[in-house]
């Protein structure tokens, strides 16, 4: 199960939705409503509710109870990245990945948590292993191309990325956010 999709942040926020993290059990950001009145974005779900601090409590004593149990550690980062504490995230996946270091979901939601700490070649870094161990890990190739042109401004290796995803996986939801973003990224450079 793929986990994670990417966080649209503040370099294109005039034209997509921020939200709030999201892995891949919830729904990607869509881009916001063109100004000119072209076709509304598609409807977020609501974010699944977020674990208390009772619940990480709990999360965190079996982890450090048992610290040889991946799926603990796993539950553990998931939980703070829903909670937004990122480094305590990048914590327990790095964890879980000393258990299991080639899971390509849990490289690819802690190279979110990278990016949104500001660590860009941590995050770039993990996207490409989590490929590297699945070539059809989409989720991580789409973080990967958000990540060039977004933080990087790289446009010409993030429209690579993106078309890389549209042509291994053409029908997949991460193949549809990268015909969007391509699209965007089109509008951009010609009102420029």
């Amino acid at each position: 199960m793929q986990r994670r999709f990417t966080v649209v942040v503040a370099a294109l926020a005039a034209a997509f939705v921020v939200s709030p993290p999201a892995r891949s059990d919830s729904p990607a950001p869509v881009p916001a409503k063109p100004a000119d009145g072209a076709a509304a974005p598609k409807q977020q779900l609501p974010a699944p509710p977020s674990p208390s601090y009772s619940q990480i409590e709990k999360l965190k004593e079996a982890a450090e109870k048992d610290p040889k149990n991946v799926k603990a550690w796993i539950a553990l980062g998931d939980s703070y990245f829903d909670t937004g504490q990122r480094e305590q995230a990048v914590q327990a996946y790095g964890r879980a990945l000393a258990l299991q270091p080639k899971n390509p979901n849990v490289l690819t939601d802690q190279g979110v948590m990278y990016r949104e700490l500001g660590k860009t070649d941590k995050a770039i870094a993990n996207f490409k292993k989590a490929n590297a161990i699945d070539p059809k890990h989409m989720a991580s190739l789409l973080d990967l191309g958000v990540t060039y042109a977004q933080d990087l401004k790289d446009q010409k290796k993030a429209l690579a990325t993106f078309n890389h995803i549209i042509e291994v996986a053409p029908l997949s939801k991460q193949a549809l956010k990268a015909r969007e973003y391509i699209e965007h990224m089109k509008t951009e450079h010609a009102e420029k």
